[in-house]
């Protein structure tokens, strides 16, 4: 059976719970003007399917060399996903990608044992103050994909299925729902998609998931006659038939989800694995920094400086 944090047989069942299992208010970082709230991981709840961590970035606005400036630095045992609603953002990493993504577009990286990126609003053309908003989440990979190489895809925004009717637009970002698939390949099956409803409309989840959540980026819905307003993540029991409303200035909402892991995740800094070996195995290749014969390399092109590893 698969790992699934909602599936705990002291939990009560039936008339004493309603549908949903857990509301997460995402807890908020002031980065020098510009806010971070953090919705996953959350004190009650590590992962909503295989999503493992889940940011919203701003909406801020940058001035002209003044944005996004995240140094080189190391991952393994994830993927991570990119999306922006405004602005854009430089993605550079050591399998020699050099992309930037943006509004409505998928930046999917894939870190297996071992991934080195950078991420920055470095266009030495913008001139104006720039609008910034987006979400970045990452996927923890199944125990047979942590040991993979590395990969980097990317979809634009005309790319990715757009399904549109009865007061209701949604994109699919990654992975199946709603009778469509997104291109981008997954390791497990998964689904997350950005969906703008009008004032009443009423969308609902994809029942062919065990794992599924949403979170409010803008406006409000009502599930089973509570609403619940932008920055708040609910996440549905199993199995459940849900559906949501948009309240009466409509909503923006993030629908993720997917097949549970084997088991719980081990976290520390930008590392996700199954076991604690595997954490301190990549804390001591990054302390090493032997770019040239090493587990982890520089992006070319942004190869200067990089983040050291935290003590």
């Amino acid at each position: 059976m698969s790992w699934n944090p909602a599936l705990d047989p002291h939990c009560p069942t039936g008339d004493d719970v309603d549908s949903i299992d857990t509301v997460i208010i995402p807890r908020a970082r002031d980065l020098g003007g510009f806010e971070v709230r953090r919705a996953l991981p959350a004190p009650k709840r590590q992962m909503v399917g295989p999503f493992i961590f889940f940011d919203q970035m701003g909406p801020a606005e940058f001035l002209p060399t003044r944005g996004l400036d995240v140094r080189p630095h190391p991952h393994i045992g994830l993927a991570t996903i990119s999306y922006l609603y405004t602005g854009r953002m430089h993605h550079r990493d050591s399998l020699g990608t050099d992309q930037w993504i943006e509004p409505g577009a998928v930046n999917w990286m894939i870190a297996g044992q071992g991934i080195t990126h950078s991420e920055r609003t470095d266009d030495a053309t913008q001139s104006a103050p720039m609008p910034f908003f987006g979400i970045q989440t990452w996927v923890a990979l199944p125990k047979d994909h942590e040991d993979r190489a590395a990969d980097f895809q990317h979809a634009a925004a005309d790319a990715l299925p757009v399904l549109d009717g009865e007061g209701k637009t949604v994109r699919l970002i990654l992975g199946n729902a709603f009778g469509a698939r997104a291109p981008v390949e997954t390791p497990s099956e998964m689904f997350y998609a950005d969906a703008v409803l009008e004032a009443g409309a009423q969308i609902p989840l994809p029942d062919n998931h065990e794992d599924r959540g949403v979170y409010v980026v803008s406006g409000s819905v009502t599930v089973a006659g509570t609403s619940y307003e932008a920055g708040q993540m609910m996440v549905f029991r199993p199995g459940d038939r849900v559906s949501l409303k948009a309240g009466a200035q409509g909503a923006r909402l993030m629908l993720l989800g997917g097949e549970t892991l084997e088991g719980p995740r081990y976290i520390w800094w930008n590392f996700v694995a199954s076991s604690k070996e595997r954490i301190e195995e990549a804390k001591e290749a990054w302390r090493r920094a032997d770019w040239a014969d090493g587990r982890f390399h520089l992006p070319p092109g942004d190869d200067a400086e990089f983040i050291p590893l935290p003590e």
